[in-house]
């Protein structure tokens, strides 16, 4: 028998998705009404294509009713420093290259394009610290439980501030008072100029809101890799 056939009630499912639905945008913030498109990266076109399958089933069943989560820029560690980034190969994000090349695990920091249409010509992320992100999903679950009544719907989980590849660097240097040696170089095929998060409705329909700044974030990345460090050796 069809395991599905057998439940009473409508199961409540979360997705884990990306601000990498959006793709590049022409108006910043990005709300949840801002179209998606097929993203630059097989990454984010998989988040793309887990929604499309998810929203159908929901709205074509009583079976299940869904939130997806669109997720910025997770970054930061767990304060118990028992979880972590830890990329085996050289990494892809920008806080685990900071952290890896301020501790020696990878060569220099190189920064990717210096000559977008920004303040200081380098990309533009809503970095949101993953404890945060955690907390949005108790968050979801209680709403699906108790007030949600679409059978599908999505909220854009950020800080809902903007900060620049530069501007990461610093915070970094400011809150670890180490000094960090960066080049500067090309622009990364794939990667867009900015997005930032409107979060309002996040704030509004689940009574959630971020509560750790960039720099606290930044500042646990950096004890979680001192602590993997001396775990490595």
């Amino acid at each position: 028998m069809n395991l599905l056939a057998q439940i009473n009630s409508p199961l409540n499912f979360v997705f884990s998705s990306s601000c990498t639905v959006y793709g590049q945008v022409d108006l910043l913030p990005i709300t949840e009404k801002t179209a998606t498109q097929r993203p630059e990266s097989p990454y984010g076109n998989t988040k793309r294509v887990c929604e499309e399958i998810l929203e159908d089933f929901s709205n074509t069943s009583d079976l299940i009713k869904t939130i997806s989560l669109r997720y910025f820029n997770p970054i930061g560690a767990h304060s118990s420093n028992l979880i972590g980034e830890n990329p085996k190969d050289e990494p892809q994000n920008l806080i685990p290259y900071i952290t890896q090349s301020a501790i020696g695990r990878v060569s220099r920091l190189k920064v990717h394009g210096t000559d977008y249409p920004t303040h200081d010509g380098t990309c533009i992320r809503d970095y949101i610290h993953v404890e945060d992100l955690a907390n949005a999903h108790v968050a979801a679950l209680k709403y699906l439980e108790t007030e949600q009544r679409k059978s599908f719907d999505v909220f854009n989980l950020g800080t809902g501030r903007g900060s620049s590849v530069l501007e990461v660097i610093q915070s970094f240097i400011r809150v670890t008072d180490v000094s960090l040696k960066y080049t500067l170089g090309p622009r990364r095929a794939g990667d867009i100029v900015a997005a930032y998060a409107d979060i309002n409705k996040a704030v509004k329909k689940l009574k959630w809101k971020p509560k750790i700044t960039l720099d606290d974030a930044i500042a646990s990345a950096w004890e979680w890799e001192n602590h993997n460090n001396k775990r490595l050796k």
